[in-house]
C-alpha cells in the first residue's frame, strides 16, 4: 500500500467535519472548463482542416498534371493523352487513380443575371462520390453515355442568383481562341450544394466532350488529370516525385507538363487553415496556465488547513517526500473531478454541434456554412493526458511549501 496515496484517498472523502472548501471548488471549475475549451478547439480546428480539405479533394484531387503553358489560366493548353505518360503517373509512388478532365472559363446568363463560371468535363470514370453527397436538387449528369448530352450539374447558390431551377435550359458563352464568342445552350440536371460558397460560385461540372468541342479540341486533348494518392499529407511528396520523373523524361507527350499539388495550387486556404494551429496552441496553454495557478492556490489551501497534520506526521517519521507526495496524489483528485465534468461539457457539445448543426458560419468569411467538429480517439485521450501530466509536474513547485513547516511550531501552535 503506497501510504501517500491511502492518506490523500482519506482525505479526499467529505466528512460532516470536512467537506471540499471553495477553493477546491474553483480548482474543479477551473480544470472542468479549461478542458471542456480545450476538446473544443481542437474539435474545431480539426474538423476544419478535415473538412475544408475534404472538400478541396472533391474539386480538385489531390495532385493535378497540366501543361505548364495554361497554369492559373482559364482556357488551358492541352495536354495530349498517352499511354507513357499515364505509366509514369500510375508508377510514382503514393499513386491510387487519376482522371482526365477539361475545364473552359465563361459567362453563364439568364434573363435575371449573369456570372463567371468554369465549365469542368470530366468522364464517366470520375469519382462521383462527393457530388453525389452534395446533391440537393435533380440528378446527376448524365456523362459519358455513347450518346453526348449537354447535362450540367449547377451548385444551388449559382441557380438561386441566376433564378434556374431543375430541368431549365441556359446559356453560356465562352471566346472562341480570340475568334469572337461562342454560344452554347446547357440543361439543369441536378443542383449540388458542397457548403464552400467560394467554389460553388463558379464550378459547374458537364461532360468531358462538351468542354472538348467547346475548345475545339481533339478527344486525345485534355486540359490535364486530377490524381488522389494515398493521403492530403502525401500529395506534395507525390507532385515532386512526378514532376521530376517528367522534367528528365525524354519520352513524347511529357514536356511541358507540371505537376502540382491542391495544397499548392490552393495555397491561400491552406495556409489560412495552418493559422488555426497557433490559435489552438495559444487557447491551450492560457486554459494551462489558469487551470495552474488555481490548483496552486487551491494546493496551498489544502496545505495549510492541514498544517497540524503534517506537523504530527513529521513527528512520527515520515519524509519530506511522501508528505509532498501526499497533496501531489490530491491535486491528482482535483484534476480527475475536473477532467469528469470537462470532458462531459466539451464532447456533449460537440455532439450537439455535430448532430443538430446549430452554430452556423458565414461561408464567405469561414468556406463552410456551419462549424464543423471531429472527434478522435487519439488527440482526446493524448489532451486528457498531457493536460493531466502538465498540472501535477507543475504542482511539483508550490508541493516544497510542505518541507518548510516545523513540527515543533506546528504543534506547539495548535
Amino acid at each position: 500500500m503506497n501510504l501517500s496515496f491511502f492518506i490523500a484517498r482519506r482525505m479526499a472523502r467529505p466528512t460532516p467535519q470536512h467537506r471540499p472548501g471553495v477553493m477546491e471548488r474553483i480548482a474543479v471549475g477551473s480544470v472542468a472548463l479549461g478542458v471542456a475549451v480545450m476538446i473544443l478547439a481542437l474539435a474545431v480546428v480539426i474538423g476544419f482542416k478535415r473538412e475544408i480539405a475534404r472538400k478541396m479533394e472533391g474539386f480538385a484531387a489531390h495532385v493535378s498534371v497540366t501543361d505548364i503553358r495554361g497554369v492559373e489560366t482559364l482556357d488551358a493548353h492541352p495536354v495530349h493523352r498517352s499511354a507513357r505518360l499515364e505509366a509514369l503517373i500510375r508508377a510514382t509512388d503514393g499513386f491510387v487513380d487519376m482522371t482526365p478532365y477539361a475545364a473552359k472559363g465563361g459567362i453563364i446568363r439568364t434573363d435575371e443575371a449573369v456570372g463567371e463560371v468554369v465549365l469542368k468535363g470530366v468522364g464517366g470514370d470520375y469519382d462521383f462520390t462527393l457530388l453525389k453527397e452534395w446533391l440537393v436538387e435533380g440528378e446527376m449528369p448524365r456523362i459519358g453515355d455513347s450518346i453526348r448530352t449537354k447535362d450540367i450539374l449547377l451548385s444551388r447558390v449559382m441557380a438561386d442568383r441566376l433564378d434556374l431551377g431543375v430541368g431549365d435550359k441556359v446559356e453560356m458563352l465562352f471566346i472562341d481562341d480570340g475568334k469572337g464568342l461562342r454560344r452554347d445552350r446547357f440543361k439543369v440536371a441536378g443542383l449540388y450544394a458542397s457548403g464552400m460558397d467560394e467554389m460553388d460560385r463558379t464550378m459547374v461540372v458537364t461532360d468531358l466532350r462538351n468542354v472538348q468541342r467547346l475548345c475545339n479540341w481533339t478527344p486525345d486533348e485534355i486540359s490535364g488529370y486530377e490524381i488522389r494518392t494515398r493521403s492530403l499529407d502525401e500529395a506534395e511528396t507525390f507532385a515532386r516525385t512526378l514532376d521530376r520523373t517528367l522534367l528528365y523524361d525524354e519520352g513524347d507527350g511529357t514536356e511541358n507538363l507540371a505537376v502540382e499539388s491542391v495544397t499548392e495550387r490552393f495555397a491561400n486556404i491552406f495556409d489560412w487553415l495552418k493559422a488555426h494551429d497557433v490559435n489552438a496552441a495559444v487557447i491551450i496553454v492560457i486554459m494551462l496556465v489558469v487551470a495552474f495557478f488555481n490548483m496552486t492556490s487551491a494546493l496551498l489551501i489544502l496545505v495549510l488547513e492541514r498544517t497540524r497534520m503534517i506537523g504530527l506526521l513529521k513527528a512520527l517519521g515520515m519524509p519530506n517526500g511522501p508528505l509532498r507526495g501526499i497533496f501531489l496524489w490530491r491535486a491528482l483528485f482535483v484534476t480527475l473531478r475536473g477532467l469528469f465534468w470537462g470532458n462531459l461539457v466539451g464532447v456533449g457539445l460537440c455532439l450537439l454541434q455535430r448532430t443538430t448543426h446549430l452554430v452556423k458560419l458565414s461561408s464567405e468569411g469561414y468556406l463552410l456554412s456551419e462549424v464543423p467538429i471531429s472527434l478522435g480517439w487519439g488527440w482526446w485521450l493524448a489532451l486528457n493526458a498531457g493536460f493531466i501530466a502538465a498540472i501535477v509536474a507543475l504542482l511539483v513547485i508550490p508541493t516544497a511549501i510542505v518541507s518548510r513547516i516545523k513540527p515543533e511550531e506546528t504543534i506547539r501552535y495548535e
